[in-house]
């Protein structure tokens, strides 16, 4: 019986060393430089803003433009195009071009509500058709762009859209959701 209160005495002691030796080799966190504070604010912000530019399409649309005109410069600067390819580069942007959106195509909520159900069906099928006609449209010119570029730039470019298509997939979030996840 007397054994007992020693060993939990010492097990008690070889916690608080193990715990305090653990302590004592971590290392400090280290304050972040105001630089590196507001590069990670701002981080931070466009995705607040694309939230509320959703409510001004027009906003949202020219943000939008504007990150994918960043984006194809960027693969630009990264495939090398020479002069030769110019031509098929221009022909390729201006078919990924994202659609402009000018709320037609969308019905609003009390809208879509007044339809019977096989109206929605065939309005929402109406849309799908004319997204995989452009996602068609967009894979073919990919092809013929891809077809002018030498083996290193390939290289480049499957490197480069794979890593861009990760992040544009619907599917790809992890379980807290993310930005667009649909709230109940």
């Amino acid at each position: 019986m007397t054994q007992h209160p020693k060993r939990l005495f010492l097990a008690s002691l070889l916690a608080t060393t193990l715990g305090a030796v653990a302590v004592a080799q971590t290392p400090p966190t280290p304050t972040p430089a105001p630089a590196q504070a507001a590069a990670s604010e701002a981080k931070a912000r466009p995705a607040a803003r694309e939230r509320r530019d959703h409510k001004d399409p027009a906003k949202f649309q020219q943000r939008m433009a504007e990150r994918h005109a960043k984006h194809m410069e960027a693969l630009k600067g990264k495939l090398n195009i020479t002069p030769a390819q110019e031509g098929a580069w221009n022909s390729y942007t201006k078919a990924m071009q994202p659609p402009a959106r000018d709320g037609s195509q969308r019905l609003d909520r009390d809208a879509f509500a007044k339809l019977t159900t096989p109206e929605r069906i065939d309005r929402v099928q109406a849309m799908q058709a004319e997204r995989q006609t452009a996602e068609h449209q967009r894979g073919e010119a990919t092809k013929a762009f891809y077809a002018q570029l030498t083996p290193e730039q390939q290289k480049t470019f499957d490197s480069e859209t794979l890593r861009s298509r990760g992040h544009a997939q619907h599917g790809k979030r992890g379980p807290q959701g993310g930005p667009g996840k649909h709230r109940g």
